[in-house]
């Protein structure tokens, strides 16, 4: 070292203790006198931009706002259970990708908290500055009608896509994998048999459960999940409850759709698998206490219905019924009037499809979300989604199509002309990477936003193109996959936010936005269900790998110790997710179902050559085929 440099570092080093604590003291001294030597206006001033600062820097934080907002919103409650206690993995034999650790019991929200809505508050009218809002509910979501749809750019930004790892898969990978995702029911299994046996939902983390019809709504939902994973003790408990205690002769409102999809679609399902007619008695006992509901002047279901009292009604709020909820209950009721040879059940919804093949107001074969229930008009027109209340309605009109033995033309025409709609109006590519996505139009303006909902069309498309449809639609199954795996793999969790929206403008760094409200995840099935139609017709085991990523991110985040799964509210906090409580039934009916059947290479187990999915999973014979 240079002599002079080094008498230069000796100058400023620890000379000794008192040397040490007189220059500090001179220091301190030195500052004091200059701070005293400021006018009042600059001290001020310089204080004022110190504070600026700290404020700015808080605030560009999302995790620091976010855990501050739920302090001030009634949130987390820090003195309640907040050490993480992480889940030791299971060995897998040599060769496999390990499991991360799987933390479960984070803290719990409080049940003030906004962003915690159980899904039997189907209403809740907020105030907003004055003003009445409506807050509706869709396949367990809470959904806003006034919220806003703008992005925020926040996070890291990434040049290039996240890619998969892959894995040499085998018959030990195989029967490994399919073990992982039994493991996975039952541990969500026990969680409902320990704290919520008999009713709805699981809440998890308090240990108890949710209500929303009081039917055993997880139970009837699983039982042919656990037929399929051949979970013989479990499905043997679950099917004495059916015999002993389900009863549909009560006084409660049970909305049409979901009990369609759930209650009538899992006990048809659950008998066709099993041959046991107990499942059809009370099939055919909940299917004749939903009919009340289409004796409307229109013919257009009402979304209500007294199961006990045989009246039905229209939400509190509208006149309107969903139009996904009016087009997507086909499949059962169809297949209902086949069983028992009583033909109402497929007229009435029958009716349905007619109205709505010549009804005005679609754009290019998409159809508005709202129908009215007293003229058969649709309303609210001149928004076009295939996120909620307009999803399943695509999806029913192709597997309608499939059910009855490709015979109905105007079911296929109908179809074909929305998936062209689709291309004409919705479809877009993001910036940088390119990534094809499904947005809305809204009175004419496009939107860049895309519902995790909409993941379902990557495996429509895909059942389209093997039952004969055109060779792009597979092409384009492909592209969404594609999109709809990103939207995992950019989150910091790797679990997908509800909703996002997508960067369309040169120059951006990063693909995916999401706002703060879109930040949860439900447990959701629709992703690794179009994997699994990916896999079954291309037999490409990128799409297994990312199942696996899938599955392995819900065990890490969602995963409670005590038994069951929790949806959680931010998947861009791996370090705070923030639990909600709330395990949908759909998890156990969807997702993990789609995700055994993914790891499967058995394509007789559930072939799609002999079986149609309704909207919740539950597999229905295709009419031509020999079951």
């Amino acid at each position: 070292m240079h002599p002079q440099s080094q008498q230069d570092y000796v100058s400023i080093s620890f000379a000794g203790q008192g040397c040490y604590n007189n220059n500090k003291k001179w220091r301190r001294q030195s500052w004091w006198r200059k701070w005293k030597q400021l006018s009042r206006l600059q001290r001020s001033l310089i204080l004022f931009i110190s504070v600026l600062l700290f404020i700015c820097g808080i605030a560009s934080y999302p995790t620091v706002t976010e855990q501050l907002r739920g302090l001030t919103d009634g949130g987390p409650d820090t003195g309640s259970n907040s050490v993480l206690k992480p889940i030791i993995p299971h060995v897998l034999p040599q060769g496999q990708p390990p499991l991360p650790e799987q933390p479960s019991q984070n803290r719990l929200q409080k049940k003030g908290n906004t962003s915690d809505v159980t899904v039997e508050d189907k209403v809740a009218d907020v105030k907003k500055e004055g003003e009445e809002r409506v807050v509706i509910s869709w396949r367990g979501a809470v959904i806003d009608t006034d919220q806003a749809t703008e992005s925020t750019k926040d996070g890291e930004s990434k040049e290039h896509l996240p890619t998969h790892q892959e894995t040499t898969f085998s018959k030990e990978s195989e029967a490994s994998w399919l073990e992982e995702v039994r493991e996975a029911f039952r541990h969500a299994w026990k969680g409902y048999k320990d704290f919520a046996w008999g009713h709805d939902e699981l809440r998890p983390m308090s240990k108890s459960y949710s209500e929303w019809f009081g039917l055993g709504l997880t139970l009837i939902d699983a039982l042919d999940t656990m037929w399929i994973m051949e979970l013989k003790e479990e499905f043997k408990e679950a099917k004495a409850w059916v015999a002993a205690e389900l009863t549909f002769n009560k006084n409660v409102d049970v909305n049409l759709f979901e009990s369609t999809i759930r209650i009538l679609g899992g006990l048809l399902s659950t008998y066709h698998l099993t041959g046991d007619t107990l499942f059809l008695d009370k099939a055919k006992d909940i299917g004749f206490r939903l009919m009340p509901a289409f004796k409307t002047p229109s013919k257009i279901p009402y979304s209500d219905v007294n199961i006990g009292k045989g009246t039905a009604h229209p939400p509190r709020w509208t006149s309107d019924s969903t139009v996904a909820e009016v087009t997507s209950i086909q499949l059962e009721f169809r297949e209902l009037s086949r069983l028992t040879q009583e033909p109402q059940y497929e007229a009435v919804v029958t009716d349905v499809m007619k109205q709505i093949h010549k009804l005005e107001g679609k754009l290019d074969g998409l159809v508005p979300m709202f129908i009215n229930t007293n003229n058969g008009q649709f309303t609210h027109q001149g928004i076009y989604t295939l996120g909620a209340r307009a999803d399943s309605y695509y999806e029913y009109l192709l597997k309608q199509w499939i059910q009855g033995g490709k015979k109905e033309n105007q079911l296929l025409e109908d179809y074909l002309q929305a998936i062209e709609g689709v291309k004409k109006n919705l479809l877009q590519k993001s910036s940088p990477n390119g990534l094809t996505f499904v947005g809305e139009v809204s009175h004419g303006q496009f939107s860049p936003k895309m519902d995790h909902l909409v993941c379902f069309l990557p495996g429509t498309l895909a059942l389209g193109a093997h039952n004969g449809l055109p060779a792009d639609h597979m092409d384009l199954a492909k592209e969404l996959m594609e999109t709809c795996y990103q939207m995992y793999v950019q989150m910091e969790t790797g679990l997908s936010p509800e909703i996002v929206h997508f960067n369309m403008y040169q120059g951006s760094t990063r693909d995916i936005d999401v706002k703060l409200a879109d930040r949860h995840n439900l447990l959701r099935p629709e992703t690794v269900e179009s994997l699994f139609y990916l896999y079954r017709f291309t037999k490409d085991h990128k799409y297994r790998n990312w199942g696996w990523e899938i599955l392995q991110n819900f065990n890490k985040y969602t995963k409670v110790s005590s038994g069951g799964y929790t949806s959680i509210n931010n998947v861009r906090d791996p370090d705070y997710p923030s639990p909600r409580d709330k395990m949908e039934s759909f998890f156990l009916g969807e997702t993990l179902k789609y995700l055994y059947l993914l790891f499967s290479d058995n394509s007789n187990l559930i072939s799609l050559d002999k079986y149609v999915f309704n909207t919740e999973a539950h597999p229905l014979p295709i009419w031509l085929s020999t079951v």
